[in-house]
């Protein structure tokens, strides 16, 4: 909702990935929330330890999702179904490349179908959601190497 928590995770644990892999400059990543409420925040304090301690960086500030990112970007991943749900209904009129859907979609080793919001739990939370981020994130850079394969 706010982009402080899993959406931010989510960007960083994604870039982790695609830096490793030597995609950096084919494969871009951002996030965004569905609210206005933390805009230019950092990511939550908690959930940048937790993603720290597996050697993640979630740098950069909350912003809310805008109609050039419709645009820009070919799949919009969201974390929940009230996002989804959002991320949908706040859409540009008119037809727009980008593919939105759940990101529990690529995730394999588990069966949520959301990712838990941790803001209001403990430490175990965060680790829940780096492990989904983790799993999810690695299935979804496989489903798009191919679409930036030489």
């Amino acid at each position: 909702m706010g982009n402080i928590c899993r959406s931010p995770a989510g960007e960083a644990v994604m870039r982790h990935l695609v830096g490793a892999e030597g995609l950096a400059e084919r494969i871009e990543c951002d996030s965004a929330g569905t609210i206005a409420f933390h805009t230019g925040d950092p990511p939550d304090k908690r959930m940048h330890a937790a993603a720290a301690n597996r050697s993640i960086n979630t740098g950069g500030q909350a912003r809310q999702i805008c109609n050039d990112d419709y645009r820009s970007f070919d799949m919009i991943l969201t974390m929940d179904d009230e996002n989804l749900v959002n991320v949908r209904n706040m859409a540009p009129a008119g037809e727009w490349p980008a593919e939105v859907r759940p990101f529990c979609d690529f995730v394999t080793g588990s069966t949520a179908t959301e990712v838990p919001d941790p803001y209001y739990g403990g430490p175990k939370g965060f680790e829940t959601v780096l492990d989904l981020l983790e799993d999810g994130c690695a299935s979804l850079l496989e489903h798009v190497r191919s679409q930036v394969a030489d």
